[in-house]
């Protein structure tokens, strides 16, 4: 897992990656510390060819804001340069890995 910091960072993920889960998140959050290794293992298993990045919005606002990020945990989901899916708060590991499965198979095969 990287982490991502800037603006800039984000479109070189979303532009050299045909598949990118960016994470958001901040120390202080209880329930991202336990959903983040869920989410990490869910990558590596399932979802190999696709890149997870962390972005701690307490150090990066501005990346938090220019994605539209007002709660944490929110994960945003890229295929090919485009957002697919968008997910905040309550969410749940066979939710976000159902979301994923086709478009992760139409496009890795």
């Amino acid at each position: 897992m990287q982490t991502v910091t800037t603006h800039h960072e984000f479109e070189e993920k979303t532009n050299n990656n045909q598949g990118v889960i960016f994470y958001f998140s901040h120390d202080e959050c209880s329930v991202c510390k336990v959903l983040l290794p869920k989410i990490n293992e869910m990558v590596e298993e399932h979802f190999p060819y696709m890149q997870l990045c962390y972005c701690n919005i307490k150090l990066s606002p501005e990346l938090a804001a220019q994605n539209r990020i007002f709660a944490v945990p929110s994960i945003l989901v890229y295929f090919e340069e485009k957002p697919y899916f968008q997910f905040s708060r309550n969410l749940s590991i066979s939710e976000l890995k159902n979301a994923i499965t086709r478009p992760y198979q139409m496009i890795f095969g």
